[in-house]
């Protein structure tokens, strides 16, 4: 009977980590990335190195609580959670000011006696260049990192309150790992299909999707620091 539950909560533990990587907050960090990709499968890895740095702070986080059988104090848990508001600001900012910056300029012109200013694109003239290399997936590593301290509270008191030994606790967060990477992996594609999909074919529709996607960090990154901002403070 126990090796069976002990199954079953390996399982849940696999669920729980897809469930846990389609959090709005999660989805909305690597949206801000993924838009600048124009191949599904680049999309794809990025939400891979969300999954693996998620697990990597998770699993760390874990294995002190599991030796030292600790609790993390709530104020540092808010901590975390704000620090994850913090990152949502800045990365939908990025988006932002990247996309007015790269794509559309300010320009005057002189026709006769008459002066007007337009704006206007260089998105495909000489200037244009594409960024290689893994950047990107270095920062998707480095935000899921930062997403896994702000989620080490609440599988805090799981690892306490289910398992009796260090095996049990770190195969369960194994499991979770796996699922927050196939989970981010999965979405990170189909976010960014409509983005490798319109930036070949339809660039206003390509130009909307990316300040919606930044838009969305922002305002969720606000709402964080928001509700957060008051509980933090003294």
């Amino acid at each position: 009977m126990e090796t069976t539950h002990f199954a079953f909560m390996l399982a849940l533990g696999l669920l729980s980590g897809v469930r846990h990587a389609l959090d709005p907050d999660h989805v909305a960090a690597v949206s801000t990335i993924v838009t600048e990709h124009r191949e599904v499968w680049r999309s794809s890895r990025v939400g891979a190195f969300w999954g693996i740095g998620h697990t990597v702070t998770l699993a760390a986080a874990g294995l002190v609580v599991l030796i030292f059988k600790l609790t993390i104090p709530e104020r540092l848990a808010l901590g975390f959670e704000l620090a994850v508001g913090v990152m949502l600001v800045i990365l939908g900012l990025h988006v932002l000011v990247r996309f007015v910056r790269d794509r559309f300029h300010l320009h005057a012109h002189e026709h006769g006696s008459t002066r007007h200013i337009h704006l206007h694109s260089h998105r495909h003239g000489p200037e244009h260049h594409h960024e290689h290399g893994w950047r990107y997936e270095w920062r998707s590593l480095l935000i899921g990192m930062v997403h896994g301290l702000a989620g080490s509270a609440a599988l805090t008191v799981l690892l306490l309150s289910s398992f009796h030994s260090l095996l049990q606790g770190m195969l369960y967060l194994l499991m979770f790992g796996i699922g927050s990477v196939a989970g981010m992996m999965l979405t990170s594609a189909l976010i960014g299909s409509p983005f490798a999909y319109t930036a070949w074919r339809f660039e206003r529709v390509n130009h909307a999707l990316r300040v919606l996607a930044g838009l969305a960090s922002l305002g969720i990154g606000l709402a964080i620091i928001s509700e957060l901002g008051g509980q933090l403070s003294w």
